[in-house]
């Protein structure tokens, strides 16, 4: 019988590591756009003063935010939902500023915290800020 003659290189027990960790991290890396992706509605007010509190309350439980690709429905109690497109004028790992373009060509702009994958915090100022949740659409 003949022999077989193997050439190890130092680098292939490695190779398939780094081909597994690339993958995962492929998976894990979505843009700001894509965890935007989908309907979040107003859960709780954090940081009103006590005589503003209930009544903030209620008008974040009537607001919502429904993302996909680059257009946006803002729904706000009181008003008439609105769509449009939006971008990103700014983003970190968990922060993001968006602007959001009004047919008149003005904008408007507001910044959110990612917290977990089916939380945004919408930052009004202050220290102010209604949590959002994700609903499945």
């Amino acid at each position: 019988m003949g022999s077989t003659i193997r050439i190890m290189s130092p680098f292939r027990p490695y190779h398939l590591t780094i081909v597994l960790l690339g993958v995962g991290v492929a998976a894990c890396d979505s843009t700001p756009k894509d965890r935007l992706e989908g309907t979040w509605v107003g859960e709780r007010v954090e940081q009103f003063h006590p005589r503003q509190a209930t009544r903030a309350q209620g008008w974040a439980e009537g607001a919502s935010f429904t993302f996909k690709g680059s257009r946006v429905t803002v729904a706000i109690p009181a008003e008439s939902a609105r769509e449009g497109t939006f971008k990103i004028a700014q983003a970190t790992e968990t922060d993001v500023r968006i602007r959001f373009l009004r047919p008149t060509g003005s904008a408007d702009e507001a910044t959110f915290r990612f917290e977990g994958e089916d939380r945004l915090r919408w930052m009004l100022g202050g220290g102010r800020s209604v949590v959002l949740r994700r609903v499945q659409d």
